[in-house]
């Protein structure tokens, strides 16, 4: 009964404080206001209710930010109050220290970071090796962290020294080795700053016509083909020797016929052939370089021409020895080159079938010339040009074997362009006229299309096409032709299997115009290379190729076909 006696009483108690206070608000003659509302209305702190600008508790400096949007409230701020003065207050620009560092990393401030969490099982990485570097587990946020390193990163390795792996402390970073393009290319050897490269092909088959004539005599043959390459290794100029050469000799030996009459080939068919060339490149400034060539030929008339004479024991072997000097000259965009040029061709004496030896002193003969080109950068990629070059042919005998005189002039002017489209497809492609006028009057201005070319494509990483054209005025010795105009065409496509298996086919066409006289032979050839390559040193190579002559002087078409196999050894 205690209880609901005791609540009664704390119920009266409350109300008799509370109607007298109320009899007082009604009899007040201040008329009733609402509380307004403001942000800080439920804001849990002391003197919650009072506006910050009249707080007892406010900030009395004017040190703080004034940059920031509770400064340039309106709600906050008196009107009435003039603005408060700037002298000695500092002032602050930018961000404050540290307000835009990550969750993790580096921080200004000191602050703890935050660590990376990692799966159970995970292998936690090591710690940072100093300051300022991210913890590996935390370098991009966005990737899913491994569980593992797969154990192919580390498997099946082999073992290097430090200094080569450059995890020897303290040492100079090592250079970086240029992109190997050809597995397995030569690789060489330096002496000096020259890099060396020299290759043998031993070579062996079966040609079903080697002399090239009407009745087809097949013989079996060996090719021995050595190469030299040297290339320099300088910051400024440079200097290149290219030498390659072969011999081919023959199983078998052609006697001359029985009944009497003279074979229009020789007995002995072996022949060599050479060709190289070194040139060179001084760079004088940025814009101004001078360039010099030496080179050399050496080599027969080719089997079945009609420049080979009757009744020989062996093919006459003729050399060709001339240089180059020339200037290269930059103007921003447009360049201009120049040059002077000499060559001297020699021919051997032709030995007989009798044991007699004639005289080829008429076919020796010196030649003079100078060239001149210039080109413009268009766009990146697209250079065309603009040459013209003439030459003066001088024989060492004024009349030749059949009477005639021939000494010549001549020249030719081509333009073009050299491109580079992504290099995918690059090369040099011109078209010109070329002509030559003799002495001997008997003998006709020699004249003709000029078209030269030297393109390729790679058209995927595994396949590569090739076209090549030229055009060359030959001399010859058959009475009455000025010359030979010769224009020969060449497609070819390499394509890998794999990287050490590559076939290579080419088809080769082209005319022989014997200006001066009807003649006019086409010649056709298409082969077929297979190239497997056991290592860098060691090839192995199989060609099978077909090749025709068509000619429109009866008794003078031919057609051979040649099979060999061969290994080439190279460094």
């Amino acid at each position: 009964m205690s209880g609901p006696a005791r609540g009664r009483r704390r119920r009266v108690f409350i109300w008799r404080a509370l109607l007298p206070c109320l009899a007082l608000i009604a009899f007040d003659e201040t008329s009733s206001r609402a509380q307004t509302l403001t942000p800080d209305l439920f804001r849990a702190t002391r003197d919650g209710f009072v506006s910050p600008q009249d707080s007892p508790l406010r900030r009395t400096a004017e040190s703080g930010d004034r940059t920031g949007d509770a400064a340039n409230d309106a709600r906050l701020r008196d009107k009435g109050r003039p603005a408060p003065s700037r002298i000695g207050a500092i002032p602050t620009y930018g961000l404050p220290a540290a307000s835009g560092a990550s969750a993790s990393g580096y921080d200004s401030l000191n602050r703890s970071r935050k660590k990376a969490k990692f799966y159970p099982g995970q292998a936690k990485p090591k710690p940072p090796p100093g300051p300022g570097s991210k913890p590996p587990g935390m370098r991009d946020p966005n990737a899913r962290v491994r569980l593992s390193v797969p154990p192919s990163e580390t498997a099946n390795k082999t073992p290097i020294p430090p200094a080569m792996a450059g995890t020897v402390p303290g040492q100079p970073p090592r250079k970086r080795l240029k992109i190997d393009d050809d597995p397995f290319g030569a690789v060489g050897d330096y002496a000096g700053s020259f890099l060396i490269k020299s290759a043998l092909e031993l070579r062996g088959g079966y040609d079903t016509n080697p002399r090239r004539t009407v009745v087809p005599a097949g013989s079996p043959f060996y090719v021995i083909a050595p190469e030299l390459v040297v290339f320099s290794d300088w910051e400024r100029h440079a200097l290149v020797a290219d030498l390659r050469g072969s011999f081919t000799g023959y199983g078998n030996t052609f006697p001359p016929p029985t009944d009497g009459t003279i074979s229009s080939a020789p007995v002995i068919i072996d022949r060599p052939d050479f060709t190289g060339h070194i040139d060179g490149r001084l760079d004088v400034s940025r814009d101004t370089r001078l360039t010099a060539q030496t080179r050399l030929r050496i080599a027969t008339d080719n089997p079945g021409s009609p420049n080979i004479q009757a009744g020989l024991e062996r093919y006459p072997v003729y050399s060709m020895l001339g240089g180059t000097l020339g200037v290269d000259q930059n103007f921003n965009r447009l360049q201009l080159s120049a040059g002077a040029t000499v060559d001297r061709t020699v021919y051997q004496n032709s030995e007989l079938t009798d044991g007699t030896s004639t005289s080829n002193a008429d076919r020796n003969y010196n030649q003079f010339g100078g060239l001149g080109r210039v080109s413009y950068d268009l766009i990146p990629g697209l250079k065309p040009f603009g040459e013209i070059d003439g030459n003066v042919r001088s024989h060492d005998l004024l009349f030749d074997r059949n009477g005639y005189q021939r000494n010549s002039s001549g020249g030719s002017v081509r333009a073009g362009t050299t491109f580079e489209f992504s290099r995918i497809l690059t090369g040099e492609l011109a078209i010109g006229w070329a002509a030559r006028s003799y002495e001997d009057p008997r003998l006709l201005p020699l004249q003709g299309l000029l078209t030269s070319a030297s393109l390729v494509w790679v058209a995927t990483p595994l396949t590569s096409a090739k076209f090549f054209a030229t055009t060359s005025i030959d001399e010859t010795t058959v009475p009455g032709v000025s010359g030979v105009l010769t224009n020969t065409y060449t497609v070819e496509v390499d394509h890998d299997f794999r990287r050490w298996l590559t076939a290579i086919g080419k088809f080769t066409w082209g005319t022989q115009d014997y200006q001066g006289d009807a003649r006019f032979d086409r010649f056709y050839s298409i082969s077929g290379d297979l190239i497997y390559k056991l290592n860098r040193n060691i090839w192995l190579k199989g060609t099978l190729r077909r090749d025709w002559l068509d000619s429109n002087i009866p008794g003078n078409s031919t057609n051979s076909t040649v099979v060999m196999l061969g290994v080439r050894l190279q460094h």
